[in-house]
C-alpha cells in the first residue's frame, strides 16, 4: 500500500495508532467510491438541459379544440358529386366539409356526448346551414352517432 494512502487513512482515522488492515483499506476505498458518486450526483442542471425540458413539454400537448358545435351529413344526393378539392363525394370515405380549414388537413372529430371520435380528412367546404361547423360523410357521422339524430354536438381538433 502506498504511504501517500496511508497518510490519509491517518488523517480521516487518528484514533488508529497501528498501520490499516487490507481490510480497513478496503472499507476505506469503498467509502470513497460511495463519496465521489454521491458527489457526481448532486451537480446542478445545466441551462442546456432546462431548454430541452421545455422542448419535450410543447410536443407532448394534445391538439387544440378548434371549435365546438354542431356536425351534420352529407345527404344520399351528394354521392358521387365533385366537392371543392375536386375528389369525388363518397359515403364510405372519412371525410368532412368545413369553411375555413385548409382542404386535405386531418380533424378529429368527436362526440361531446359519448366520446366517440373519428380522423377525417377536410376535401369540401361548407356546411352552408347557420349554427352548423362541420359537414362529414355519412360513414365518418356513423362512427360516432346514430344517422337517423341527424345532428351531433361535437368536438374539432386539427390533427397535424
Amino acid at each position: 500500500m502506498s504511504k501517500t494512502l496511508i497518510n490519509w487513512l491517518g488523517q480521516i482515522a487518528p484514533w488508529r495508532s497501528r498501520a490499516p488492515s487490507g481490510h480497513s483499506v478496503l472499507i476505506a476505498c469503498a467509502m470513497l467510491t460511495l463519496l465521489l458518486a454521491l458527489t457526481g450526483c448532486s451537480s446542478l442542471p445545466q441551462e442546456e438541459d432546462k431548454v430541452e425540458e421545455e422542448v419535450v413539454l410543447v410536443v407532448e400537448e394534445a391538439p387544440a379544440i378548434v371549435e365546438s358545435g354542431l356536425a351534420s351529413f352529407y345527404g344520399d344526393r351528394h354521392h358521387n358529386q365533385k366537392t371543392a378539392s375536386g375528389e369525388r363525394y363518397r359515403h364510405e370515405l372519412k371525410t368532412a366539409a368545413h369553411r375555413t380549414l385548409p382542404l386535405g388537413s386531418y380533424v378529429k372529430v368527436t362526440n361531446q356526448k359519448t366520446g366517440q371520435s373519428v380522423l377525417v380528412k377536410i376535401n369540401d367546404r361548407g356546411p352552408f346551414v347557420r349554427g352548423r361547423i362541420i359537414d362529414l360523410s355519412k360513414s365518418a357521422f356513423a362512427e360516432i352517432g346514430n344517422t337517423a339524430s341527424g345532428l351531433l354536438h361535437v368536438d374539432v381538433q386539427v390533427i397535424d
